[in-house]
């Protein structure tokens, strides 16, 4: 059974995010260099991984860009089964294949079902990104693998700058318009949280230039990715503030050509199920060299 998600802090809309993912599946290809980019990545990482993966499950595959990179690498041969999902049902429409409609937050696998599990930016919208990851673990058999990549806390920083800044100027209060995201320095203990094994956390930050906010915006909606608060905050993003924070954008985030910089942090978490066959840090105390020692002898090999 999936984990109860907490009802203290529930920050999504998942029906209104999976809306938004329906109408931005059309062009979605368009705008998919950040998919394709975490895409590639995680096959690079399967590629130096020396053992196959029977069945694999991708969680929120989108149009399908760790399929495509996947059937053009070498991985291709480590995996017999890929079964891809998404929660939006659009998202998977028109491909071949083995797909189902899932909710990143109630996983329909049965417990120690599958072999491997990517996803490619799609867990940071989870309400519970703790509980989403104990369910993927549980879905794995021991010693199988989760490679994810999350949009970390660095993401849209300069969007989310101006945004506050221009409604603080023109409306005297501010909203939060950029969705909240996890932070880098605790990536790797999400996965410990979870309970996985031999936790690794990688952080690749992206910069893409922009002709002006507005493209930024568009690009955004064709990504699904649009802000999508569980609480509505009753005042809507007005067209005075959306021209301040054009205004500032380009004042202090342009560079020599006129483009404006836009920031994406990508939080790159891998781990493994549980296995007894798996290294386990010592017992402590079990050590046999005295760390004064060992730092003493280092000392000594510099002035040597």
């Amino acid at each position: 059974m999936p984990d109860s998600l907490p009802s203290s802090f529930v920050p999504f809309d998942r029906a209104l995010h999976r809306r938004r993912l329906d109408r931005a599946a059309p062009k979605f290809a368009t705008v998919s260099f950040l998919k394709t980019r975490a895409a590639q990545d995680t096959i690079d990482r399967l590629e130096a991984i020396r053992r196959r993966f029977p069945v694999a499950v991708d969680l929120g595959a989108r149009r399908g860009a760790f399929a495509q990179a996947l059937a053009l690498s070498d991985g291709a041969k480590k995996i017999d089964v890929l079964i891809e999902t998404d929660l939006s049902p659009a998202m998977l429409a028109g491909r071949a294949g083995l797909r189902a409609a899932v909710d990143e937050e109630a996983l329909p696998f049965a417990d120690a079902s599958l072999d491997l599990v990517v996803s490619t930016l799609a867990l940071h919208w989870t309400n519970d990104v703790v509980g989403a990851l104990v369910q993927i673990r549980r879905t794995l058999r021991p010693d199988g693998l989760f490679i994810g990549a999350m949009l970390g806390g660095a993401t849209l920083t300069e969007l989310r700058q101006v945004l506050l800044e221009a409604e603080a100027e023109i409306t005297g209060g501010v909203v939060p318009r950029v969705s909240p995201f996890a932070d880098a320095s605790d990536a790797a203990g999400l996965l410990q949280r979870a309970g996985f094994a031999l936790p690794v956390a990688d952080v690749d930050r992206v910069q893409v230039r922009y002709p002006h906010l507005f493209a930024v915006l568009a690009d955004l909606r064709a990504m699904g990715e649009g802000h999508s608060p569980l609480e509505k905050t009753g005042r809507p993003l007005t067209r005075a503030v959306l021209a301040r924070a054009a205004q500032l954008y380009a004042e202090r985030f342009s560079g020599p050509d006129g483009k404006i910089a836009v920031t994406f942090e990508i939080l790159t978490l891998t781990g493994w199920a549980p296995h007894e066959s798996q290294q386990k840090p010592l017992k402590r105390g079990s050590g046999k060299t005295n760390l004064g020692d060992a730092l003493e002898a280092i000392r000594r090999d510099r002035k040597d």
